[in-house]
């Protein structure tokens, strides 16, 4: 990155805040830009979506910040958002908490930016344990933002004046903030694995299979049900979606997913399952229609349990495990890390069931992790530390990731 994209934003100018409703502007934007002396135009974006107020999920807005211009382009008003993609396919992109903005954009365009880094996995790396981003600029700049639109409805028309700026709050500092970050990635050696990491954040969202609509149904509790009970939460989960794409509002605002759980059950113990009054005639009726059909159908068409296989760790892959996280806890602790962010409790009980063979893992996890693999398998019960980037004594010494800004 050339340092002279860095520094001091520039002057205002007539698109500072604006509103971009059309595709003229957002190309007359976008061709007003500043030419970036690197070569590489660098951005921050942002995105809100509509999940809490509509049935299905759509973009509402995507905030935007290029060369301290910071705007909001609507997606709803705005016709061809192609010039806006194509600027991102050439850009260093930043967002903060990325697999949100991304799977936005994948669903939406069928696009994820090539290159995308993430300010919250730069945060994590140099040791913040609160890596929201309201958190980190009050850590880091004394800002304090606001949350008062945080539960809006963004698909509402026009957007109140309260409602924009905390829009365009969300990317105003992310820049600067990636600076301060980077910064500290440098100091404690860790910027290839911030690369190597937001490089599989992305590939994550790209293979990230599609929902299984079919067992969609299946919500957290279902494994407590026997077949009946599991026809009943099918039918009854079917009619409760049924019913929020007709108000066009989230299932959640409909019934929430545990009074469907409690009616399937008392359905499987033959009671009659209560619906509360506040439902009008139609959903009622459509409500005892479903369970009729549940009523109806032969018991060979009940759904089947699913039940998981189970496996079972053997007494040296216990050994092992307790190995490989005391190790992995040492490493974290040294790092000032999180230890998740070296190795899940997953990742290490599957290593430790099958210690010939590695799951997969970023090159800089491997490098921490692979000495000690090595040395459990040559039966060596003594692990050590293996040498590597760890953060200078001022930080681990310090009060964590503040000592260091």
């Amino acid at each position: 990155m050339d340092a002279s994209d860095r520094g001091s934003a520039p002057a205002m100018t007539p698109w500072e805040g604006a509103i971009i409703e059309t595709t003229g502007s957002l190309v007359a934007y976008l061709n007003e830009l500043p030419a970036s002396l690197s070569g590489r135009q660098r951005c921050a974006v942002d995105t809100e979506a509509d999940s809490l107020h509509s049935y299905k999920e759509k973009l509402c807005l995507i905030q935007f910040t290029c060369a301290g211009r910071h705007v909001i382009i609507d997606p709803l008003r705005v016709g061809d958002l192609t010039p806006l993609l194509d600027f991102l396919r050439d850009a260093e992109v930043w967002m903060h908490g990325a697999d949100f903005d991304m799977s936005l954009f994948k669903r939406t365009f069928d696009f994820v930016p090539p290159t995308v880094l993430d300010t919250q996995t730069a945060a994590r790396l140099v040791g913040f344990r609160q890596f929201g981003l309201a958190h980190l600029l009050q850590d880091v700049f004394q800002v304090t933002l606001s949350k008062q639109s945080q539960r809006a409805d963004w698909g509402r028309r026009p957007l109140p004046p309260v409602m924009v700026e905390y829009a365009l709050n969300d990317v105003r500092y992310i820049l600067p903030l990636a600076d301060r970050l980077l910064g500290q990635l440098a100091d404690v050696s860790r910027l290839e694995w911030f690369h190597q990491s937001c490089a599989a954040a992305r590939e994550q969202v790209l293979n990230r299979p599609a929902p299984d609509g079919e067992d969609a149904w299946r919500i957290t509790g279902w494994g407590n049900l026997q077949p009946r009970g599991l026809a009943a939460l099918r039918a009854l989960w079917h009619w409760r979606n049924g019913e929020a794409e007709r108000l066009d509002r989230p299932p959640f605002k409909v019934m929430n997913n545990e009074p469907l759980l409690e009616m399937a059950m008392a359905f499987q113990s033959g009671h009659e399952p209560f619906l509360p009054p506040r439902f009008p005639h139609p959903p009622r009726r459509r409500f005892f229609q479903a369970l009729e059909a549940v009523e109806a159908l032969p018991p060979e068409e009940w759904p089947k349990r699913l039940l998981k296989k189970r496996t079972s760790r053997h007494p040296e892959a216990e050994r092992r495990f307790d190995q490989l996280k005391a190790h992995r806890d040492r490493l974290a602790l040294e790092m000032n890390l999180d230890g998740s962010l070296i190795a899940s409790r997953a990742t290490l009980e599957e290593i430790a069931q099958n210690i010939e063979a590695l799951p997969p893992l970023l090159p800089w996890q491997q490098g921490l992790l692979l000495p000690a693999v090595e040395s459990l398998r040559g039966g060596d019960q003594s692990l050590r530390i293996p040498a590597g980037p760890v953060a200078p004594a001022s930080v681990r010494e310090g009060d964590g990731p503040a000592s260091v800004l």
